[in-house]
């Protein structure tokens, strides 16, 4: 067997930031056409290792080595030119411009000074072609997929010179067969020689397409391995630093009356939704990709107008036409998409928190600073959420922190009903732990939970009941008795009830 040719070596990289060591003095070797999974709980470090990599952040001890060349610092430029690109879990792409000029931003061919448009489209299709993605070059970034953007993002680092490549979350928002395009671009670029950094939370991805792994917990790396050599259990144990004794807490939820009923909704392409939520309940929902989930309960939520049916809360009839309607109810949505629609990620987690309900901290009229001091303080408490002081920027937190924090400013605004949108997408295990308790406990005090889940395993985990979408129509309403992989995606695929029992 050829002997592994050493790429990347980290030579004790430590970086602290005000109250937190993000890494603790990491030491790391990377070989050249291997792909090397970074697996940890989120605030494990591995954020802040990719911006070591790619020159964004400096480190405060050590140096790293590429191709046998000590570097004591890097910079953006100087990543770039030794062929490292990096390929960020929030797309940077600029939607009003076409594929081509997204893919080679910042070096576009050029003739007698303009832009050489033919040269453009031909070496983009080039790069296309290549990953086998077949876009037109032309296409604007604004009409894409998410998916199609995540493959410019790939296609835009490979109009470079590219040796090492970190792939950042890369499958978060992809469907199954989108991963498995993903999956064989990346086998491609490692028959090429390419070296890819795979940050993933879905453990499973780690088995299927990784050769190493490393794992980091608390800013220290705890261990390198084959992942052959590991298995799924020891993993998870190395990275929380704890046993889980079953990925999901048990259900000790006392079922209570009605609290919500919904009778016939149809809007935003979702028709006849009907179903009831109880007191201490959690309503799964789900269904493929495109099936309605996440747009019937932008309905329910007012974020898109009801064409028809019926809201029923209390067994009182209510009209909502609004997300302040919904609110003043008691109805309240943790959204998929947390950094752009769930918290103000440029303000401190004391003013995300306590802004659903400022009548709850002022007096006369002025904000009495004690007391938002107070409710703060309680909700850090309560819900765990880890951080440094009050003051300390959204934007700074772990994924699973800031969905805390989401939580943590309903919670404040007294709502009875929650809707939860993918709850743990890009949460880490250790981390998901933390959110399926606290579900369960909102539901012991007396909370009802509506859940949006692409996870099979999350739904027959956490629900008590799961109603199945197809395309926009309702299929059917399983107790939990009912559960099964093989009947939920049945009736996800638009088979009826009866051929799925």
């Amino acid at each position: 067997m050829a002997e592994k040719e050493l790429l990347l070596s980290l030579k004790g990289i430590s970086k602290q930031y005000p109250g937190v060591l993000a890494l603790d003095g990491i030491d790391l070797d990377i070989y050249r056409g291997e792909v090397h999974a970074l697996a940890g709980e989120n605030g494990a470090g591995k954020s802040t290792l990719i911006k070591v990599l790619a020159g964004a952040i400096r480190p405060d001890e050590g140096y790293v080595e590429f191709e046998g060349k000590r570097y004591e610092m890097f910079n953006p430029a100087l990543s770039r030119s030794l062929g490292i690109s990096v390929v960020y879990q929030e797309f940077n792409l600029m939607d009003s411009l076409t594929v081509m000029e997204n893919v080679f931003v910042g070096h576009i061919p050029q003739r007698y000074g303009l832009v050489d448009y033919a040269k453009l489209e031909e070496e983009t299709q080039k790069i296309l072609r290549q990953i086998n993605v077949p876009l037109n070059p032309r296409d604007l970034v604004m009409n894409l997929s998410t998916a199609h953007m995540q493959l410019v993002e790939i296609a835009k680092s490979l109009s470079r010179p590219v040796k090492l490549m970190i792939l950042d979350e890369p499958t978060a928002p992809l469907t199954a067969n989108e991963v498995e395009t993903l999956f064989s671009i990346v086998r491609r670029l490692k028959q090429e020689g390419v070296t890819i950094i795979f940050i993933t939370h879905r453990l499973d991805e780690i088995y299927e397409i990784c050769d190493r792994v490393t794992i980091l917990r608390d800013g220290k790396k705890i261990l390198t391995e084959e992942v052959a050599k590991i298995d799924k259990n020891a993993l998870i144990h190395h990275m929380v630093g704890r046993e889980l004794s079953n990925n999901f807490p048990a259900r000790e939820c006392q079922i209570g009356e009605v609290v919500l009923e919904v009778k016939g909704l149809s809007g935003n392409g979702v028709r006849g939704v009907s179903f009831e939520l109880h007191r201490g309940e959690i309503l799964g929902l789900a269904g493929l990709v495109g099936a309605g989930r996440t747009e019937i309960m932008r309905v329910l939520y007012g974020a898109d107008p009801i064409e028809s049916g019926e809201i029923y809360l209390h067994g009182k009839k209510i009209r909502i036409n609004s997300p302040k309607a919904a609110v003043n109810h008691g109805i309240v949505l943790l959204p998929e998409d947390r950094k752009k629609q769930g918290v103000m990620l440029r303000l401190p987690i004391s003013q995300n928190i306590v802004l659903t309900n400022l009548k709850k901290v002022n007096r006369h009229g002025v904000l009495d600073k004690a007391k938002e001091r107070q409710v703060v303080k309680e909700q850090i408490d309560a819900l765990h959420i880890a951080c440094y002081s009050a003051d300390q920027l959204v934007a700074t937190l772990s994924g699973g922190n800031q969905q805390k924090v989401v939580l943590a400013k309903w919670l404040v605004a007294d709502a009875d009903v929650l809707i939860f949108d993918e709850p743990t997408r890009g949460i880490d295990v250790g981390a998901k732990y933390e959110i399926y308790l606290l579900m369960n406990r909102l539901c012991q005090e007396g909370k009802s939970i509506i859940m949006i889940s692409s996870e099979m395993e999350e739904l027959m985990g956490m629900a008590d009941r799961t109603v199945v979408m197809y395309e926009g129509v309702q299929m059917g309403i399983l107790d939990k008795k009912e559960f099964s992989s093989q009947t939920i995606l049945k009736l996800a695929s638009g088979e009826k009830r009866e051929k799925a029992e």
